[in-house]
Formats: C-alpha cells, sequence, structure tokens
C-alpha cells in the first residue's frame, strides 16, 4: 500500500516506528500539497476509519508524469475539503529523533530564497520521491483532499505544525511554502541543466561575464584607426565604465534595465561608426562623416557589384547589415548582464568602482602612459563623441560659408577676348589617370616601376619633339570619391566632401572647360568611361558633348570596375572625336579608369591596330588575376597597382606620340592617392601633375612656376594645393581677373 504526503508543503516529516501504519495530517486550512513522497507502507491495513482507506495500489503514479501532472494541478483549483478532521489528525504528535535530524538539516538546506542553485539542486536530487498529488485516487476521498485554492500562503503553517510522516526518508522540506508554479520549468529545462552540471553552470556564467566585461571594454577602448591596434590599447581604464557602473549600481531594478538598454544601443552604434571610422581612414584617408557620407553607401555598393559581381555584393551588405545587428544586441545584453551583477551584489560593485575612480583619477593626475599617446587613465569614448559632434557643428556651419566662398570668382567677368590669350589655336587635354599619387613615384615597392616607366615615355616624348614639366598637387580627397579631385581641379575650390560637391555644381562657377567654352574659340568634349548614368554635372563643366560608357562602342569586358582599358578609351576618342575635321580646336577631358582599384585584372597594351571594339581584351581579362587575389594583401596590392599606373601612363603617351601634333598640350594628374593599404598609412594627398607640349612657347609660361623637367616631378618641387591651380593656369596663359 502507497500513499502520498507533501514535500514541500509540509515543514516536518517523521520516520514512524517500524512496524506501524503511516499516518499523514494534513492541516485543513493549508493549500494542498504540490510536490509528494510516495512511501511503502507496512502490509498492515488501516482501521476503516483511516481517510486514506480508499486509496489503492493503483494510486501509484509513474515517475515519468511527475512534471506533467505538478503543471496541471498547479493550474486547476482544487475542491475544498470539509472541515471535519480525521482521527489520524488529532493524534498526538510524535517525532522520531532521526526525522528531527532530517528535517533540521533540511531547513537549513533550503531557505525561503528558493532561487539559489543550492535548493534547486537539492530538489533534483531525489526526483522519485516527488509525485503530483493530482492525479492520485485519494483525492476523491474528501477527508484527504486540502483546499488549494483562495488560502493565503501566510496561513500555511511553519515546522512545528507538521505532524508524524511514516516515510523511512523524507524529502526536505522549506519554511516557507512555495507557489503551484514554482521552478517547474528549471527541473525541466535550463535550471535543470544548472542543478545537473553545477561545475559547468558556474563555469559559463563567469564565462559569459567575462565576455561582456571584455565587448563593453573593446567597444569604449576602440581605436579609429587599423595601425593604433595594439594591446595596450584596450587595457587602460575607461572613465566612462567608471561612471556608468555607479549610475547602475544606485539604480532600482526597472530605471536599470531601462539605462542598460540604452547605453548598450548607443555602445553598438558607437563600435559602428568606430568601424566605418576605420574603413574610411583605411580607403578615404579620414574618418567617417555622419552627416555627409551616408550617400557613399550606394557608391560602394556599386564598386562591390562591379569588384565581386552582384551575388558577391548582395551576401557582402547582408554580412554587413548582421554584423550591425549583432553588434546592437551583443552591447546591449552585456551592459544588462553587468548591471545586474553589479545590483546583486552591491557591496563589491561599489568597492570595487571606488577603487578603480581612485586608480583613475591618480593615473590622470600623473600622467601615466603605456607608451607615448597612450594613457592608462582613457578618455577615448568621451573624446570621440565630442569630436563628431564638434564635426556635426562644422559641417553644418561650413555649408553656409563655402557659399559665400564659391560665389567669389576672380574670373567670373573676365572678357571673352581676354581668356587664354596664350593659348589660342592650340588642341587641349585635360587627362586623370585614376589614383595616380605620389606615393607610386617614391613608395620603395612600386616606385622603381614607375619611375622606369615615366623615365622610358619621357624618352618617347622627347625623341617625338615634346617636352614636359612637372610638379605636385595637394588633392582634396584621398583613396575615392575621384569626382572631388576633379571637380577641385577645374573649379579653383576646395571640394572636400559630397556637400560642397553638391553646392558648386548646383552654380555657375567658372570651370578650366568652361573658360574654354566661353572664348567661342573651342569646341568642348568630355570622354568618361567610368560615366555609366546620366550625368547632370556636364552642364556645370562646360562640355558641349559627352562620350560615356555607352557611347564608346566597347565590345569587350570589363575590368572590375573599369569598364574598359585605357588604350581603348584613347583609341575610340581618336576615332569619334580627334579625327574628324572641326572648326575650332578641342578642349577634350578625359578620363582613365583603368588604375582603379582593386587592380585585378589589368589590360595589357595590344598593337594599335588590333584594339578593333576591345574583342581582343576577352583573353587578357580571362587570363588577369581576380580581386580576391589581392584585395587583401597590401604587397600585392601595390605591386599590381604600379602595374596599372604603368599601363595608364604609358598607354597616353603612346596616344600623344602617336595622333599628337605641333598644337598639342596635354595636362595630366592624378585625381588622389591610392588607398592607405597601398599609399600608407598618413601618407600625403599629393599627386603629379604633367604638361606636355611640342610649342616651346607653352612651357616657358611656366618657367616660374620651378616645376622639374620631364614627367616625374622631384622630391623638392613646389607643392600646391589643386584649388590654386586654375587661377594660376588662367593667369598665365593671358587671362585677365575681373571678379
Amino acid at each position: 500500500m502507497s500513499f502520498n504526503t507533501s514535500s514541500r508543503q509540509l515543514s516536518k516529516t517523521d520516520e514512524a516506528p517500524e512496524g506501524l501504519p503511516s499516518q499523514e495530517v494534513t492541516p485543513l486550512d493549508a493549500p494542498a500539497p504540490r510536490d509528494t513522497v510516495q512511501v511503502e507502507a507496512p502490509e498492515t491495513k488501516p482501521p476503516e476509519a483511516d481517510p486514506l482507506k480508499a486509496e489503492t495500489p493503483e494510486a501509484k503514479i509513474p515517475e515519468a508524469e511527475t512534471s506533467e501532472a505538478e503543471t496541471r494541478e498547479a493550474e486547476t483549483p482544487e475542491v475544498s475539503a470539509p472541515e471535519a478532521k480525521t482521527p489520524e489528525a488529532e493524534a498526538p504528535e510524535a517525532e522520531a529523533p532521526e526525522a528531527e535530524a532530517a528535517e533540521a538539516e533540511a531547513a537549513e538546506a533550503e531557505t525561503p530564497e528558493a532561487e539559489a542553485p543550492e535548493a534547486e539542486a537539492a530538489e533534483a536530487e531525489a526526483p522519485e520521491a516527488e509525485t503530483p498529488e493530482a492525479e492520485a485516487p485519494e483525492a476523491e476521498t474528501p477527508e484527504a483532499e486540502t483546499p488549494e485554492a483562495g488560502v493565503p500562503e501566510a496561513e500555511v503553517p511553519g515546522p512545528d505544525a507538521a505532524t508524524p510522516a511514516p516515510a523511512p526518508a523524507a524529502s526536505d522540506t522549506p519554511d516557507a511554502p512555495a507557489t503551484p508554479h514554482k521552478r517547474w520549468w528549471r527541473r525541466r529545462g535550463w535550471g535543470g541543466w544548472r542543478e545537473k552540471y553545477p561545475v559547468a553552470a558556474r563555469v559559463l556564467a563567469w564565462t559569459t561575464t567575462a565576455v561582456a566585461l571584455a565587448v563593453v571594454a573593446a567597444a569604449l577602448l576602440m581605436p579609429t584607426q587599423a595601425d593604433k591596434f595594439r594591446l595596450a590599447a584596450f587595457v587602460r581604464l575607461p572613465v566612462e565604465a567608471i561612471f556608468g557602473a555607479a549610475l547602475l549600481i544606485v539604480l532600482p531594478r526597472k530605471p536599470r534595465i531601462a539605462v542598460a538598454v540604452l547605453a548598450g544601443l548607443g555602445l553598438g552604434a558607437l563600435t559602428v561608426v568606430n568601424f566605418l571610422d576605420i574603413g574610411f581612414n583605411e580607403y578615404l584617408g579620414r574618418g567617417f562623416n555622419v552627416v555627409l557620407d551616408w550617400s557613399l553607401f550606394s557608391d560602394a555598393q556599386g564598386y562591390l557589384q562591379d569588384t565581386f559581381g552582384e551575388g558577391g555584393a548582395l551576401g557582402i551588405a547582408a554580412l554587413a547589415v548582421t554584423l550591425v545587428i549583432a553588434v546592437l544586441a551583443l552591447t546591449t545584453m552585456s551592459v544588462i548582464r553587468l548591471g545586474n551583477l553589479a545590483a546583486r551584489n552591491t557591496e563589491t560593485a561599489t568597492r570595487t568602482t571606488l577603487v578603480l575612480a581612485i586608480a583613475w583619477v591618480t593615473c590622470a593626475a600623473l600622467g601615466v602612459q603605456y607608451a607615448e599617446g597612450v594613457p592608462i587613465a582613457s578618455e577615448h569614448t568621451m573624446q570621440a563623441l565630442q569630436f563628431k559632434a564638434d564635426q556635426v557643428r562644422q559641417t553644418l556651419r561650413d555649408e553656409a560659408a563655402f557659399r559665400k566662398i564659391a560665389k567669389k570668382d576672380n574670373f567670373a567677368n573676365t572678357p571673352p577676348d581676354q581668356l587664354l590669350t596664350g593659348l589660342r589655336g592650340k588642341d587641349m587635354m585635360i587627362t586623370f589617370i585614376e589614383s595616380y599619387g605620389r606615393s607610386a613615384i617614391e613608395d620603395p615597392v612600386m616606385a622603381p616601376g614607375v619611375d622606369a616607366t615615366l623615365t622610358a615615355e619621357n624618352k618617347k616624348l622627347t625623341d617625338a619633339g615634346f617636352a614636359a614639366k612637372s610638379g605636385w598637387l595637394t588633392s582634396a580627397t584621398y583613396g575615392g570619391s575621384s569626382w572631388l579631385g576633379h571637380s577641385t581641379f577645374m573649379s579653383g575650390l576646395w571640394i572636400s566632401n559630397q556637400q560642397r560637391y553638391r553646392t558648386v555644381t548646383a552654380g555657375e562657377r567658372l570651370t578650366l572647360p568652361g573658360a574654354f567654352k566661353k572664348t567661342g574659340a573651342w569646341d568642348t568634349v568630355g570622354v568618361m568611361p567610368g560615366i555609366q548614368k546620366a550625368w547632370p554635372e556636364q552642364k556645370f563643366y562646360g562640355i558641349d558633348k559627352l562620350y560615356d560608357s555607352h557611347k564608346l562602342g566597347y565590345k569587350g569586358p570589363k575590368f572590375s570596375w573599369s569598364t574598359m582599358p585605357d588604350q581603348y578609351a584613347l583609341t575610340a576618342f581618336e576615332r569619334l572625336v580627334h579625327s574628324k575635321k572641326h572648326d575650332k580646336p578641342l578642349m577634350s577631358t578625359i578620363i582613365l579608369t583603368s588604375s582603379h582599384q582593386p587592380w585585378a585584372p589589368i589590360p595589357k597594351l595590344v598593337p594599335q591596330d588590333q584594339v578593333g571594339d576591345g574583342s581582343i581584351y576577352n583573353a587578357i581579362e580571362k587570363a588577369g588575376k581576380k580581386p580576391a587575389d589581392i584585395i587583401t594583401d597590401s604587397t600585392k596590392s601595390k605591386q599590381e597597382y604600379g602595374k596599372s599606373i604603368q599601363y595608364s601612363v604609358s598607354s597616353l603617351i603612346n596616344y600623344l606620340v602617336k595622333y599628337g601634333n605641333k598644337n598639342t598640350v596635354l595636362i595630366f594628374l592624378g585625381d588622389h592617392q591610392p588607398i592607405a593599404r597601398v599609399s600608407g598609412n598618413h601618407a600625403s594627398r599629393d599627386v603629379p601633375v604633367s604638361i606636355v607640349a611640342k610649342d616651346p612657347k607653352v612651357l616657358d609660361k611656366i618657367a616660374d612656376w620651378n616645376w622639374a623637367d620631364g614627367l616625374q616631378p622631384k622630391q623638392d618641387t613646389p607643392v600646391w594645393k589643386m584649388d590654386a591651380f586654375r587661377d594660376r593656369f588662367l593667369t598665365a596663359y593671358g587671362s585677365t581677373p575681373a571678379p
């Protein structure tokens, strides 16, 4: 015969003397017990008056149904039992010493803090002893039922109200009752795993806390430039963490969680911006502008499509979005975890925060550093936020200031007959070579090949009767955004961001092509294979006829971002424009693109009579390197970049030697330096510029510029800002200023 007795609702369970029938007393005003203990009673049958008489052997419930029965019992209120007490309930309390000892141990093991892992572990050690009472047949006997619904927990009797229990081994009994739903899910789910593997659970908890600390520290201390990543940068004391910890310690639970969520999201957003800063510094030589640079992502997407294909670009974009979400989630959860940990251990957290605050103040006052520029007392995040705030204010002020500057033009009112009088009758070419920067001429990896090419091509020019002078210009951009360099050079204004570019191109500023057009003595054309869609800036630049990538008749393959090889673009210019008869000389603006990153694959020079429609380049493109082969290797990128510059310069000089004449004047320059991974960290923004002509009078007019002879400027050749070229050029060649 078996019967049930609660292991949670009864505060004491005593062991009956051997050979006597079991007895159970349940207070009528106590809630029904949730967990039960099955005990085999002696074979002696109880008296007829025993209220448990109706219980049969079928009342045993399989252990596998324990948790499910507990759930049903917790959800279904039981019928209240009659007030009458059973004879057994009136029996005097008799406690066995062994049960008292077990009870004392149970009382110490199970405290009212039901959330403690030790209490959960104690329950997990004896799952066989717990049997739901809701399914037991004894529930049919009114005397055996106890009221549950509507009885406050405060009325449950304590340990003194317990009655003798015949069970030979009773489970621990808590001092305070537990609600019916209490912790059943913990035993079956995560909590059960923690109880079963306490050591692993503790290790996991400590590991999670350590990861949270590392995430927060890394976010607060992350540099914004790749070359500044070092261990010392991440082992400093961030003052922001100290203030944050102090705030989370004193806040109540709900405000603490709200503040932790906001702080975590803010920290995640700052981390994303830091990554953007790293990328922009790596590619463009400057940090990310939170006001202006969002429009550049569409250009970046186009670049990825041209480099890796549409599928690859889509995959990279999806990965970037996923990483952003992951960073925001990780920083938020980390701050919440650390805040909760500090709240549970207030005394320890307060002492730790105070010690760190004293250490920070001491290090800051003494100027203690790991190395030069790496102080132990860090204010990195506050300084970064201050910098971004100043950048936003400066950007907003810059727009208004630039509009005033753009309205001032020294040659805006110069009459046409007083413009460029020293170049009348000359066939002009202004040509930009993509990413042709100073590093190509001076970097030890790239310079040998590029310098040899410049020397060889200069000899070709000399043999053909041409001469050249070269200097340095400091570009308004770096690593990309070529249009900023183009507009700066041709407008005479410093166009260093997209906002300025929009402002100047929406106005009527006189550009170099526009000045030639204004005279009425030149026809202006543009050959721009990089333009693949509508280009409204054509009017601003004063270009009468534009030949973009769709109008040059190219039938060959793309070379990564570049739509066609430079040799083909120049050959198409000759076929479609230069070789035609004209009433006026040409002012041609040509932008060459074969030296655009990622510099793989690179075209090769082919015999001029085999260029045709470009189909010959199919085999060259297939045999070339893939972007993935070099894009992550700085040395390989430098080598391939140098080769691309050699190709572009050779293509241009070969064209000039073959098709130029005594009236041809060529101005060619780079638009900006290559990316930092190629040009080097903290490289200058200088680019070479050369003027080539057969007529010696053309170069005589710029003799006072002190430029170097030939195609290669010297290290000590004067350096001008790029926006200074327009006015110097117009003045040197006979233009009269008229603001």
